[in-house]
C-alpha cells in the first residue's frame, strides 16, 4: 500500500481542485446523510489504509457511481478523493484495477448533469493512450497470456477435425485480433498427409470496417488489404494456396453486408458444382471475441436501433429470416449464419456479463470480472514494460467503455457462455464435444504459461479459468 501523509495528499489523477477537501459543499447542493459512517472518510494515511482491499474499493466505486447518477455532486466528490487516494495507477492490482474504475467514472461525472463540475473547465486529460501494433509486435503481445491463445487453441483443432477431406477450406474469419490465429491454423492444415493429393485451398474471408480496426482495442497498424498480403505470402512459404478477400462489413447492423456476400457466393458455387461429382467446400464461421460488439436487446430496448435496422431490411431481409419485436441483431445473426448451412460455426468469448443497463449492475459485473486480467499481468511481463503499458491501456479501454458510455457508443456488452448457448440453440445450432485431443492440447499450450490458469468442461465447451474463475470460453457448433 502507498504510505500517504497526515495532511491531505496531492491527487493521483488530479481529477479536479475540489476533491482536495473531501467535506466542501457546494452551495446549492442538499444535504444527504452518507452511505457510512462520518467516521469512514478518512484524512490520515491509517484510516486510507483500511480501504484498501478489493471489496470496500468495489463498495466505493458503487455508492460514486449512485452519487453520480443522481446528480448528488458532493457525496460523488468525496468518494473520489477517496478512490484517489487509495487507488495509484500504479499501485497493486487491486488499486490499478480500481484507479481504471475511477477514471471511467470521472470521464461519465463529466457529462454527467450537475456532476460536470467535477472536472475542471479547462478540461482534464482522461484520454487512454492505446497502443497500435504492426503485425509482428500483435502476434507476439496475443501469445504472451492463453486469454487469446486459449481460442485459438482449440479453434483450430476442432476446425482441422471438421474440415478434414475437404478440397476447399473456406474460412470467415471474425477475430478481435485481425487474424492473429490464421499463421497456426494454415501451418497445421499444411502439416496433414494428404497421401499424393493435392492440399486443399484455403479462402480467407473478412469483414473490414475502418471505424473498428482504428478504434477498439487491440487496433493494427495496417490495412487488411495488406495485412491479407502477408497472410497469402505466409501460406504460399508453407505451399498452400491462399485465396484473401475483404468484405466491406460492420457489426453495427450484424455483419449485413458480409451475410449478403456469402449467400451470393454460396449460391455461385453451388451452381458451379452441378457439373461436379460432390461438392467440397467447407464452410468455416470462426467467431473470436467479435459476436459481442453486435448490437444486442439491451441496446435495441434503449434506442430502437434494431426495429430501424429491421424496417432497413438489411440483415433480415438477405437472410429470410423471421423477425419479432424481441428478436436482436444478434439472433438475427446466428440465423443468417444457420441460412448458410456452415460445416462448424466456431464461438469463443469472455464469460462474462455487460450488457445491463443498470450502471451499478454493470459496474459490479466488470469488476468482478476485470480483475482477472490486472493479477493475471505480473505473471508474465515486468513493471515498467512497454507491453505491460499496452495491455493495462486496453483493459482501461474497456472499462471506460463499460462504465463512461451509453447507447450505441457502449459497444463492449459481453454476455456469458450460457446465454450465447441458448441463442444458438435458438438458431438451430447444436453443440458438438471437443474430441480428446483437441482438449489435450488446450491443456499443453496452458503448461506454457502460470500455474493458475486452468481448463474445465461444461457440457460440450471447454472454458479457461484463471484461479478457478471463469475467463474465457470456446464452443463448436454445427447445423441441427
Amino acid at each position: 500500500m502507498t504510505q500517504f501523509t497526515p495532511s491531505l495528499p496531492p491527487l493521483h489523477h488530479q481529477i479536479t481542485p475540489l476533491l482536495q477537501n473531501p467535506n466542501i459543499m457546494n452551495k446549492n447542493q442538499i444535504p444527504r446523510p452518507r452511505p457510512w459512517p462520518a467516521a469512514c472518510f478518512p484524512t490520515t494515511s491509517k484510516a486510507l489504509s483500511n480501504f484498501g482491499d478489493a471489496n470496500c474499493m468495489e463498495q466505493l466505486l458503487v455508492h460514486c457511481a449512485n452519487a453520480i447518477e443522481t446528480n448528488d455532486v458532493t457525496l460523488a466528490q468525496q468518494i473520489l478523493w477517496v478512490l484517489n487516494n487509495i487507488a495509484p495507477p500504479d499501485g497493486d492490482s487491486n488499486q490499478r484495477l480500481a484507479s481504471g474504475f475511477l477514471r471511467a467514472l470521472t470521464a461519465r461525472a463529466a457529462k454527467t448533469g450537475t456532476c460536470k463540475m467535477l472536472v475542471p473547465a479547462g478540461g482534464t486529460n482522461l484520454s487512454i493512450d492505446t497502443h497500435r501494433f504492426n503485425v509482428i509486435e500483435l502476434a507476439n503481445f496475443v501469445d504472451l497470456t492463453p486469454w487469446h491463445r486459449f481460442g485459438f487453441t482449440a479453434a483450430n483443432a476442432a476446425i482441422l477435425e471438421a474440415t478434414e477431406g475437404f478440397s476447399v477450406i473456406h474460412i470467415v474469419d471474425l477475430s478481435l485480433t485481425h487474424c492473429m490465429q490464421i499463421p497456426t491454423l494454415v501451418d497445421a492444415i499444411a502439416s496433414r498427409n494428404y497421401h499424393e493429393v493435392p492440399p486443399p485451398i484455403i479462402k480467407l474471408t473478412v469483414a473490414a470496417d475502418a471505424s473498428f480496426r482504428d478504434n477498439i482495442p487491440p487496433m493494427l497498424d495496417l490495412s487488411y488489404d495488406e495485412l491479407g498480403a502477408k497472410l497469402v505470402n505466409f501460406a504460399r512459404s508453407r505451399n498452400m494456396v491462399m485465396e484473401f478477400r475483404v468484405v466491406s462489413s460492420s457489426y453495427r447492423d450484424g455483419f449485413a453486408g458480409l451475410i449478403e456476400h456469402l449467400r451470393v457466393q454460396q449460391q455461385h458455387f453451388v451452381y458451379a458444382a452441378e457439373s461436379r461429382t460432390t461438392p467440397s467446400e467447407a464452410l468455416v464461421i470462426n467467431c473470436h471475441m467479435m459476436l459481442h460488439y453486435i448490437p444486442d436487446e439491451t441496446l435495441s430496448d434503449t434506442t430502437g436501433l434494431t426495429s430501424f435496422l429491421y424496417d432497413s431490411s438489411s440483415l433480415a431481409a438477405s437472410s429470410a429470416v423471421s423477425v419479432t419485436p424481441t428478436s436482436s441483431l444478434r439472433s438475427l445473426f446466428l440465423k443468417s449464419l444457420r441460412g448458410l448451412d456452415p460445416t462448424v460455426v466456431i464461438l469463443v468469448d469472455e464469460d462474462a456479463d455487460l450488457t445491463s443497463n443498470n450502471l451499478v449492475c454493470r459496474l459490479r459485473s466488470a469488476f468482478n470480472y476485470l480483475w482477472i486480467p490486472y493479477d493475471t499481468v505480473d505473471t508474465f511481463l515486468p513493471r515498467g514494460s512497454k507491453q505491460r503499458q499496452w495491455y493495462e491501456a486496453d483493459i482501461c479501454w474497456k472499462i471506460e467503455n463499460v462504465i463512461a458510455h451509453e447507447g450505441v457508443q457502449r459497444v463492449e456488452r459481453v454476455e456469458p457462455k450460457n446465454r450465447w448457448e441458448q441463442r444458438m440453440k435458438n438458431a438451430s445450432f447444436q453443440g458438438v464435444a471437443f474430441s480428446e485431443d483437441s482438449v489435450a492440447e488446450v491443456k499443453a499450450m496452458l503448461d506454457e504459461h502460470a500455474a493458475g490458469w486452468g481448463l474445465k468442461k461444461e457440457d460440450e465447451h471447454i472454458v479457461l479459468t484463471w484461479k478457478g474463475h471463469n475467463v474465457v470460453f470456446a464452443s463448436a457448433w454445427l447445423p441441427a
